[in-house]
């Protein structure tokens, strides 16, 4: 039987050895990524889920047949794209270590489904925005705009019991009321407009009390917690308000590390952070009370 913590700490450490080389820099559109995706397509399930409205595709990866469902989606803003690098670097981990202990405890356990690029036509202009000028992260009830539509589909068919909402923030947010940027900040959103907690959030708040422990030697004083004022046109909102574990990761500032390659690397670790404390159930020694104690974010900073 391994050690799980001592499993995850050893392939956290080996980062430099299964970062991916072909993905680099903040722009990072759908041809920047095809390489990527057709070296994991040979090892893990790579589906065609659509289009965007300029007809680029967009993708899933299945990772593992465990049977605890996690569904991940990245860049739904185009301009955001440090958590996409991340899940490069973690389908690179599994293509590099394909006997690492961690690595089959993970794909025993868990199924994560990865859309890596929801967003590709903003990808290509640089724009938080879709093709037609939607913030697709306030398109959750109109479901106006094709790939609100195909993550929709996506959320009801596969089922998850977890969701991963991967975002990037801006430079301005600092963790708590603190000189130190908010290299990573989390949130579990709310499920209604009185914010209240009931067990699915419960459970999503101590994940992340459980990926801040993880990463508070490697980040100290760099982790925050978004505000979590309700919003029903958020995606967010609107899966945990279906009573499906949600979490927010929102990838932000390092110091000097303006193509946030560093902060990559930080993502990288929570998201094996995260699936580890699912994987093994750890999260249920967490608290919420731990949750709360993380420093809710401020803007201290400025972008310049």
């Amino acid at each position: 039987m391994i050690e799980i913590p001592n499993s995850f700490i050893k392939l956290v450490d080996r980062y430099s050895q299964y970062r991916d080389e072909d993905i680099i820099g903040r722009y990072l559109p759908y041809s920047f990524i095809q390489s990527s995706l057709r070296k994991v397509g040979a090892e893990f399930t790579l589906v065609d889920i659509g289009n965007s409205l300029l007809g680029e595709p967009i993708h899933t990866i299945t990772i593992g047949n465990g049977k605890n469902k996690i569904l991940a989606w990245s860049q739904m803003h185009g301009n955001e794209s440090t958590t996409t690098k991340a899940v490069f670097d973690i389908l690179s981990a599994f293509l590099k270590f394909p006997k690492d202990p961690f690595l089959l405890f993970l794909k025993k356990h868990l199924t994560v489904k990865i859309i890596p690029m929801l967003n590709p036509d903003g990808a290509m202009a640089y724009t938080r925005q879709n093709f037609n000028k939607t913030d697709l992260n306030r398109d959750a009830l109109k479901l106006q705009e094709k790939e609100s539509k195909i993550l929709r589909a996506q959320f009801d068919n596969f089922q998850p019991h977890y969701c991963f909402n991967l975002h990037d923030q801006r430079t301005i947010f600092s963790a708590g009321n603190n000189p130190y940027p908010a290299t990573l900040s989390f949130l579990t959103p709310s499920m209604n407009s009185e914010r209240e907690i009931l067990p699915s959030r419960k459970i999503s708040m101590k994940i992340i009390a459980s990926i801040a422990a993880d990463l508070s030697l490697k980040l100290p004083n760099q982790i925050g917690r978004y505000d979590d004022s309700y919003n029903s046109n958020c995606t967010g909102d609107t899966f945990q308000s279906k009573e499906v574990p949600t979490i927010l990761f929102e990838a932000g500032h390092y110091k000097e590390d303006y193509e946030r390659e560093q902060t990559r690397k930080f993502v990288t670790i929570a998201l094996f952070s995260a699936m580890k404390n699912i994987s093994n159930d750890s999260w249920k020694s967490r608290s919420i009370e731990e949750y709360f104690e993380i420093p809710e974010n401020q803007k201290l900073f400025y972008d310049v």
